[in-house]
């Protein structure tokens, strides 16, 4: 799963990067404690070209009468995308890429102690997650709203958690965002043993209120 982002890339570079027209109003980075119900950046398509735009974090589907009106979307797991009534028509029309530089999950040694962990690509590049979004609201004022895509761990993951983001390589990016075509489902795979890597970080990541870029730094303690 993902439950944390860190984000620490200028919204300009994350522009340049995937050739879109950035929008107003972007969430404010870097940002190392990028919670559920925040504001992340997302990159979609459509005919005018990409677009870089702020949407909610936790999708919100269209029968939700209130933002707490049923349990918080911030994955969708991809076995069930396709399926799934909250998620369906999103996977087939509206997918979207959410830059990070990096997210963080825990362990649970034993107890109530849960030890956290950052992870990032091991090339230093930026990471696209695979996501879905949703506009949710009364018409004239509608918010999009967003979820992670998640598979099964590859083996490297595994080692922290059963489930991991869909991380997606800039080759694919054209074929989720629908830009070239069908086929996006047969990138629904566990990503490459050797893209990433992780180390443990301080447990004040833990608290929502946790900011500043040690939080990202490797921890001993």
């Amino acid at each position: 799963m993902c439950g944390r982002i860190a984000n620490t890339l200028p919204s300009d570079a994350m522009a340049r990067l995937f050739q879109a027209q950035p929008a107003n109003d972007l969430p404010l980075v870097p940002n190392y404690n990028i919670c559920p119900t925040n504001p992340v950046h997302v990159v979609r398509a459509g005919p005018g070209g990409r677009t870089l735009l702020a949407m909610r974090w936790g999708f919100l589907p269209q029968w939700y009468k209130t933002e707490t009106d049923g349990p918080l979307l911030i994955n969708a797991r991809a076995e069930t995308l396709a399926d799934k009534p909250a998620f369906r028509a999103a996977c087939r029309q509206r997918r979207c890429l959410i830059p990070a530089t990096g997210f963080y999950e825990w362990t649970r040694p034993g107890g109530d102690v849960r030890l956290p962990w950052y992870i990032h690509r091991r090339d230093g590049a930026p990471i696209a997650f695979a996501g879905i979004w949703q506009d949710w609201g009364p018409e004239g004022a509608r918010q999009p709203t967003c979820a992670i895509v998640t598979t099964a761990a590859n083996n490297h993951l595994g080692k922290l958690h059963h489930r991991m983001p869909l991380i997606l390589e800039p080759d694919d990016w054209p074929l989720w965002l629908g830009e070239a075509g069908h086929g996006a489902a047969r990138l629904m795979q566990p990503g490459a043993e050797d893209v990433l890597d992780y180390h443990r970080v301080d447990p004040a990541v833990n608290s929502n209120r946790a900011t500043g870029p040690e939080l990202i730094e490797p921890f001993d303690g």
